[in-house]
């Protein structure tokens, strides 16, 4: 709706994925570096924990889409409250297993091993993403760990990536998960972007939709997008969008504090600071101008 008049070809703040908005920090890259080096099976699980909106799902499609990992066939298991008898249900039904599979955990695991194997004599490995991961039972992850374990000529068959808010780097400490914790050879945390970061990020997708961002936001502007946001990737869109939707309505451009103010009053997000931004605030998104 506001694209031709701040002048973009399409809109930077949209909330589905899409892979030309993809913008990495320098410890956002690492991150991906570690999920292609665990979908590549060099590790049998990896942990990625952040909290809601900071970026966990676009980091995995970012490692997934990336040139290493193009011949990595994903799996993922959004439900984390299935049964044992389900997980099997579905392990079954994703990797195309004979009815001998849910006979017995010998049977399920013969037959996967096998199908695992052949799918890499045919050049493609094989992953298990598993979302929302801290409400996993002790059980499941106790399966889990069996299929972490599915290994030949010294390759994880099935290598694990368990994402998850804040709460899983705590589940994962528990007494009666140590075993599990054995195969887990990384753990990687998506952190809210810092202020000069979501100038960056502000930057990155007004370009890649064919503007410049000081045409859209005063630096003013981003630095309270960022502190009412709190660095949370999502929340900048949704802040973004919303202002930006209000400023064409008022034929406003750029966009001003008092407007990001104003809007995110309306989001409830009404705990904006009355003063003027510090010299600090400045400095720190001096990338922006």
């Amino acid at each position: 709706m506001y694209q031709r008049f701040y002048e973009l070809s399409d809109s930077p703040f949209e909330l589905t994925y899409n892979s030309k908005f993809v913008f990495l920090s320098e410890s956002e890259r690492r991150v991906v570096g570690h999920l292609e080096s665990g979908l590549l099976s060099a590790r049998p699980i990896t942990v990625l924990v952040g909290d809601p909106g900071t970026g966990k799902t676009t980091l995995l499609q970012a490692a997934l889409q990336s040139a290493r990992c193009r011949h990595v066939q994903c799996v993922s298991l959004k439900n984390p409250t299935l049964t044992r008898e389900e997980l099997i249900e579905t392990l079954v039904a994703e990797f195309a297993l004979g009815p001998r599979a849910v006979s017995s955990k010998t049977a399920l695991f013969h037959e996967l091993q096998s199908a695992l194997c052949e799918r890499r004599a045919r050049g493609m490995a094989t992953a298990l993403v598993i979302d929302e991961a801290e409400n996993l039972s002790d059980d499941l992850y106790d399966e889990l760990r069996r299929l972490a374990n599915m290994e030949a000529a010294h390759v994880t068959l099935l290598p694990l990536i368990l994402a998850g808010q804040s709460e899983l780097a705590t589940r994962l400490d528990e007494p009666g998960l140590r075993y599990f914790m054995q195969r887990v050879s990384m753990r990687c945390e998506v952190a809210p972007l810092m202020l000069s970061q979501t100038a960056d990020y502000i930057v990155w997708r007004v370009h890649a939709a064919g503007s410049q961002a000081g045409k859209l936001f005063t630096r003013e502007a981003v630095v309270l997008i960022h502190e009412l946001s709190g660095g949370v990737a999502r929340t900048i869109n949704v802040i973004c969008d919303n202002v930006l939707l209000i400023g064409f309505a008022r034929k406003l451009k750029p966009v001003t504090r008092d407007l990001v103010q104003q809007v995110c009053r309306d989001l409830d997000l009404d705990d904006a600071p009355r003063s003027d931004p510090s010299p600090r605030d400045h400095a720190a998104a001096s990338s922006y101008m």
